[in-house]
């Protein structure tokens, strides 16, 4: 019997399955008033039959708040909190608020006055220096956590969440890195934690002793100098005693040097944390972080290292995902492949979620649900890409008749490439999600045809498509570079491909995100494998320090060449650090203002701060942009009535936005 989906108890609050989403910044509350765009946001997810929501965070005053947050900081939200809170309920699933406190992570651009936290240190997410609390104004904050909790109740929420995690607040009062405080509220590790208990115990007090109380945790902040998961247990056995009904434990403070969310990230890697906390606790203890298929939920419960799995992006990008798990048919859920490009750095960029895999998140308010059309018709698509195949999805689950042609021999167009280095293996799970759409609506897809002005219009003609779509994608650009001959020149796209050998001494000329993927492709040759490096730890074969160097070191020398200032500039920036740092780890040379002159046979000459040189290769390696591949259009213009253009071949862009114009096409027809 599926755990999964078996009824749970989270103090009195029964939820009807172990399914949480976890809260996450949506930006959908520009002046922290619930929208419309919230409430139907919520409200498709609670349909498709999570067990309980988080709302999150919802900021308990002004001085603490983040941009575009859903507030409970007055009396006045309450009739829009009760409208989110009906709607939820209306579906089945419960619903609770975050209780959220940002103190030096909060900016003062959006508050408009300076930062709090237990000590004068500097912010590194914000670069500003906090006002260090003083006990009134500590004493002001339990109020406002103790209105806050009020006004849940009052609006109709299940229960609060109260955020002790990620850096925030409580966990600057929780860390030595951030409390230098030598009244009450510091000192060891008990005197760190009386800011965090008295929030608790300000909250019980106000809501009762029935209420359901959950505080989000770090299983380990990931921190040098501060709390691994030791002191985390410590601390849920004191919220325990104070009355804490569940522990949702993540892990990592914003600063952390630490991957959490990122694609590299091995999916379940933190339950460890969770199952530290869980042995040294009785309450409901929640896993979270990278958990994003029923499978590996259903194993974390089995093995009884948690009591309820957390998502919340899995949830962005298939609102249906228990229904679907419930249903057994895994395979037609959208999954969060890690990228995010559509949430994380939205929010890093001060603009509401989306979602590269799901283009009607965050606009449910606003889209019809999709229905067939009255007037089915046949579509030719040519190039099954991720534009071609995500519009092939669309149209034929309005009805339509869909053939896609592609050249190639396997679907996937560059989602293929973008899955070739190390640690973005699941874009090929956005790839295999998009055929599986597509087999199962009865696309028809065609290898191996090269489509010419000719063909497809006599396939128009013989056929009856009453449109054509070309999502043909883009091209390698080859720069206008003197090249001598005498060493080996390639495209990036033809290395990550595969269809290409490299020789050891390697320039990489741009550093744009193709640049840097192709640099951590090559680096990892030769290193040892997973399987190996787990043979020699359990053996104690090697020391740590030499199976470090092991899994590091390549035979290739590596140098990146970009001529503008900086490397991976167009890489989202919730990413783009840690693919530096691997890069770093890696030993890949990086040199930015450097100008490219010539391809000579010996290696390349360069030109940075008015000095020429030349740097030895026997392989150079270009990875300096793409152009549309649309020769098709004009051909055909005017010759087919109904012509369009998606993608890549409208013009070069991130899979998100590609898929996204896919979509937009796809619902116009």
């Amino acid at each position: 019997m599926s755990l999964l989906f078996s009824p749970a108890q989270i103090g009195t609050l029964q939820v009807r399955n172990r399914l949480i989403m976890t809260p996450m910044h949506l930006g959908y509350s520009p002046k922290g008033e619930v929208t419309d765009r919230l409430v139907e946001f919520y409200r498709a997810r609670a349909r498709g039959g999570v067990g309980l929501i988080i709302v999150g965070g919802c900021g308990i005053d002004k001085i603490g708040n983040a941009f575009a947050m859903t507030q409970l900081d007055d009396d006045s939200c309450l009739p829009g909190l009760r409208k989110l809170v009906d709607a939820v309920h209306a579906e089945g699933a419960k619903i609770v608020p975050q209780l959220y406190q940002a103190g030096r992570y909060a900016h003062s651009a959006h508050t408009g006055q300076p930062s709090v936290a237990p000590s004068a240190i500097p912010s590194r997410l914000t670069g500003q220096m906090p006002v260090e609390l003083t006990e009134e104004k500590i004493s002001e904050i339990m109020v406002a956590y103790e209105n806050a909790a009020r006004r849940a109740q009052a609006a109709g929420f299940d229960g609060v969440e109260i955020l002790a995690s990620a850096g925030y607040l409580i966990s600057q009062f929780l860390s030595p890195l951030t409390n230098h405080r030598t009244d009450r509220y510091g000192g060891d590790l008990q005197a760190r934690m009386t800011f965090g208990l008295e929030v608790v115990e300000t909250v019980r007090r106000t809501v009762g002793p029935d209420y359901p109380i959950i505080v989000r945790v770090a299983g380990n902040d990931f921190m040098p100098g501060s709390h691994t998961n030791a002191e985390s247990r410590l601390f849920c056995q004191a919220l325990e005693k104070a009355g804490v009904n569940a522990l949702n434990v993540t892990g990592g403070w914003h600063e952390t040097p630490v991957p959490q969310l990122t694609m590299n990230v091995p999916p379940g890697a933190y339950t460890y944390l969770a199952y530290g906390i869980k042995q040294a606790v009785s309450i409901p203890v929640i896993a979270c972080n990278r958990i994003n298929t029923p499978e590996l939920a259903e194993r974390i419960l089995q093995e009884g290292k948690a009591d309820f799995i957390g998502m919340a992006r899995q949830l962005l990008a298939d609102p249906e995902f228990p229904q679907k798990a419930l249903q057994g048919n895994s395979a037609a859920i959208r999954p969060c492949i890690g990228c995010n490009q559509g949430c994380l750095d939205n929010v890093f960029r001060m603009k509401p979620v989306t979602c590269l895999v799901n283009a009607e998140a965050g606009r449910e308010a606003e889209l019809e649900p999709l229905q067939p059309t009255s007037n089915p018709q046949k579509f030719l698509v040519i190039g099954a890409g991720a534009s071609g195949l995500e519009y092939a999805r669309v149209a034929a689950l309005r009805g339509h008749s869909v053939t896609v042609w592609e050249e190639g021999q396997e679907p996937g167009g560059q989602l293929t490439l973008a899955a070739a280095p190390p640690g973005r293996k699941d874009f090929l799970r956005l790839r295999e999600y998009l055929l599986k759409a597509c087999q199962q609506l009865g696309v028809n897809i065609s290898y191996g045809i090269t489509a010419t002005p000719e063909s497809i219009l006599t396939a128009v003609q013989e056929e009856g498509f009453a449109g054509v779509v070309l999502a043909t994608g883009s091209l390698p650009v080859s720069p206008s570079i003197s090249r001598q001959g005498g060493i080996k020149v390639l495209q990036a796209w033809d290395v990550l491909k595969g269809c290409e050998q490299t020789g050891e001494t390697i320039l990489i000329v741009g550093g744009g995100a193709v640049g840097v993927e192709t640099a951590l492709y090559l680096a990892e040759a030769g290193t040892l494998d997973n399987e190996t490096l787990r043979f020699l730890m359990l053996e104690h074969a090697e020391a740590e320090k030499e199976l470090y160097r092991l899994l590091t070191q390549s035979h290739k020398k590596i140098t990146i060449l970009e001529m503008a200032k900086g490397i991976g500039r167009d890489i989202g920036p919730s990413t783009r650090w840690s693919m530096l740092t691997d890069l770093k780890r890696y030993g890949v040379k990086c040199l930015d203002e450097t100008t490219v002159l010539e391809v000579l046979p010996e290696g390349v000459s360069v030109e940075s701060s008015g000095s020429k040189g030349l740097l030895p290769a026997d392989t150079v390696i270009f990875a300096v942009g793409s152009r549309s591949r649309n020769e098709l259009y004009s051909a055909l213009e005017g010759k087919v009535k109904n012509l369009s253009v998606i993608g890549d071949a409208l013009n070069p862009r991130k899979a998100l936005d590609a898929i996204h114009n896919a979509y937009a096409e796809a619902i116009r027809q």
